[in-house]
């Protein structure tokens, strides 16, 4: 394997020292102007790369940012990491991503080692409270989280009682009456959206059901079949995300309904499925990369300013951004056909 070039190689063969390389490489100092110029052509003919770890070894800035996704796997964070990593850029900052479902506490303590500036959670990460090292005064964002897992964090994410209460008013305007949630009971978003569907529910006086599912295609599908197997099975259904709505149209298609004559299906997120012209899924825009922005603003405001959090602080206090319903052809007014019983095999 081929020996890797250091900034020693460079200064040798500029003929100059190695504090004299280092310096003409970051453009910083005094360093005449020929020395300069022989230290930026050995550089180029050996092909010297920097070593940015061993570069912020020696200065008091990395100019990295760590993120750690709850899981890598949910499409909402696509959109989130974009207007993170925009954002970060555009700051003179760089992100490093990581998966917290995979690497845990782990991949917050290699951050640390990496001697980042700041950290971005987005998600709710599991257990992350007890599992996390001591981060002292780093400072921390969370996005698309209700509340904040680490003291004195600054929490970005959107309204999610708004948004739930959106789609029970849409249901409403619909004319729908009996309409049920498809709930991912235990978690703060979960909980967050169940509470805005049953507010709104009651203050509309709609026939509401909650049902206890989760954020899996899998969950939304057992989910569906329990509720519109019941005898005054709901006209709409709103699911807790876009994968538990899908997997409720799966559902739908098993009993031989169809959507939206037979069932109105809502979700949350407004992911690329949800949005496909085959699926056409009414969903919640929960401004996921206007919250990445918006964090990503946040912490590099906190870097400048080498601000310290109070670890003492509320991490409760949260930026809510508005969320937007994005009405497609997955929500109808209720068609007299619903009220037909369902095949007796089926039923």
């Amino acid at each position: 394997m081929a020996k890797s070039v250091t900034i020693l190689d460079v200064a040798a063969r500029a003929g100059v020292s190695k504090s004299a390389a280092s310096l003409a490489l970051r453009g910083t100092g005094y360093v005449s102007e020929a020395r300069r110029r022989a230290v930026l052509e050995a550089a180029e003919e050996l092909g010297y790369r920097p070593n940015a770890a061993a570069r912020a070894m020696g200065s008091a800035r990395s100019g990295i940012v760590g993120l750690i996704l709850d899981d890598l796997r949910n499409p909402w964070y696509v959109p989130a990491v974009e207007g993170l990593s925009g954002g970060l850029h555009a700051a003179g900052l760089s992100p490093l991503l990581g998966d917290w479902r995979l690497e845990g506490a782990g991949l917050a303590e290699r951050y640390l080692e990496l001697r980042v500036e700041g950290l971005v959670l987005v998600g709710t990460l599991d257990g992350a409270e007890e599992a996390l090292p001591p981060l002292g005064p780093l400072p921390v964002v969370q996005v698309g989280a209700a509340r904040a897992q680490v003291a004195g964090a600054a929490v970005v994410t959107n309204d999610d009682r708004e948004g739930a209460r959106r789609v029970v008013r849409h249901f409403a305007e619909l004319g729908h009456t009996r309409v049920a949630h498809l709930a991912d009971p235990g978690t703060a978003v979960g909980d967050a959206r169940r509470a805005g569907f049953e507010a709104e529910a009651r203050r509309a006086g709609l026939d509401a059901v909650t049902v206890a599912a989760g954020r899996t295609e899998e969950a939304g599908r057992l989910a569906a079949l329990e509720v519109l197997r019941t005898d005054a099975r709901p006209t709409a259904i709103f699911a807790v995300n876009d994968m538990a709505a899908l997997g409720a149209l799966s559902a739908a298609e098993e009993l031989g309904l169809h959507v939206p004559e037979d069932l109105s299906l809502a979700g949350y997120d407004d992911t690329p499925a949800a949005r496909l012209r085959a699926v056409g899924l009414t969903s919640v825009d929960n401004a996921s990369r206007e919250a990445g922005r918006v964090a990503a603003a946040l912490l590099a405001e906190t870097i400048a300013a080498r601000g310290v959090p109070d670890p003492a602080a509320d991490g409760g206090a949260a930026t809510l951004l508005d969320p937007e319903l994005k009405v497609r052809t997955s929500t109808a007014p209720p068609s007299a056909v619903v009220r037909r019983a369902l095949p007796a095999a089926l039923g």
